[in-house]
């Protein structure tokens, strides 16, 4: 089978699983709705732009009316839904699915190419320390609101990322070159800092101990549809982006000098990789705090089942991560883990970060058993 239909053949299987993990976590909840209904009253919210409306808004102090141009949208789909049923699939379960599946995608995909990158398989998207400006960011704009010249804690995260981002890339390069190691020192060093920065904000915090905390842990609750207006644009475009240089990215692999010869603009994609990878990650902690092992364990995952090519492994990888986050993420919401035979387990409501990493880490550790994880 060539490599186009593979790749095709694949992301339809997995886009396919998608769907069905997306209609079956919005099927479940308090409130049980059968999978069809799901599946009409998630259509009945697609929608497309069809005109634009042009509002006002009052500058504050000033009194002075700005238009503020918006898009109209217009639904496609027109299914027999019950209200309530409509209502609590479109405006309560469906934005933190939709969060979900945006912010596996951003992780899983940004893992894929930095464990290319660094040529490790250990390498995950906060390598270069973009989780840890994320954290700083998110753990000022709460503790300290009044220091922090962003209104959002969503925008004052997704800054300290790709803040943090550039900040080690600056450190690590001489010359106009960036060793691949020196970059990873750099990173070590940066995330140290920063961990003594966020511990000392979180012990001045007071009462705002527990959000951060939460926030640090990782999670989707109360998420709405500006957080997935906020990530998806971001997530979309970077990963689209890094698709493009998939075969640059295979070609790194065999080793810079090699690439050079071949003529890739080594330095020029390293550092266009780095940033793309460091933008998509930043879009999906921003929104959802830290959340662990989806960029580490799934492209290993993938990697075990498609072979090493980026260009069918990043898309699959990104898929593959969407349906986790959505998988997982139900668990965290309905505080049960339900069995194929016995009884459900009933599991605390907690962030979904923990709900990763345990399901994550015994898993990565069985593949370590099996000596299923090579270099890269």
């Amino acid at each position: 089978m060539t490599r186009p239909i593979r790749t095709v053949a694949w992301s339809v299987g997995l886009a396919a699983l998608l769907a069905a993990v997306v209609v079956g976590s919005a099927a479940l909840g308090a409130v049980s709705i059968d999978p069809v209904t799901v599946a009409m009253a998630i259509l009945n919210a697609v929608a497309v732009p069809s005109g634009v409306v042009v509002d006002r808004m009052i500058v504050p102090g000033v009194g002075v009316g700005l238009p503020v141009p918006s898009l109209e949208y217009t639904p496609i789909f027109s299914f027999e839904v019950k209200s309530t049923h409509q209502i609590i699939v479109e405006d309560i379960r469906l934005p933190r699915i939709a969060l979900a599946a945006t912010v596996g995608f951003s992780l899983a995909a940004a893992g894929t190419v930095m464990q290319g990158f660094f040529r490790n398989p250990l390498a995950d998207p906060s390598i270069i320390g973009v989780s840890s400006g994320a954290a700083a960011g998110a753990v000022a704009a709460i503790a300290f609101p009044a220091l922090v010249p962003f209104g959002s804690l969503h925008l004052s995260a997704f800054i300290g990322a790709l803040g943090t981002a550039f900040l080690v890339y600056a450190i690590a390069t001489e010359g106009g070159r960036t060793p691949v190691a020196t970059l990873l020192l750099a990173g070590v060093a940066v995330q140290a800092f920063l961990g003594a920065m966020i511990s000392y904000m979180l012990v001045q915090s007071g009462d705002d101990l527990r959000q951060a905390v939460v926030w640090m842990m990782g999670h989707l609750s109360n998420s709405t549809w500006g957080d997935v207006k906020f990530a998806l644009p971001v997530t979309v475009v970077g990963v689209a982006i890094l698709l493009a240089y998939a075969r640059d990215l295979n070609v790194l692999l065999l080793g810079e000098e090699d690439a050079h010869h071949l003529g890739v603009d080594v330095e020029r994609t390293k550092l266009l990789l780095l940033a793309l990878a460091s933008l998509v990650t930043a879009a999906g902690v921003a929104v959802a705090g830290v959340i662990g092992f989806v960029g580490l364990v799934v492209p290993h995952i993938m990697r075990l089942l498609v072979g090493p090519d980026h260009r069918i492994l990043l898309p699959t990888s990104a898929l593959a991560g969407a349906s986790f986050l959505v998988a997982t993420d139900t668990i965290a919401r309905l505080g049960t883990l339900p069995l194929p035979v016995g009884p459900a387990i009933d599991t605390p409501i907690v962030p979904v970060g923990i709900i990763t990493a345990a399901l994550g880490a015994p898993f990565f550790l069985f593949l370590l058993t099996r000596r299923e994880v090579h270099s890269v």
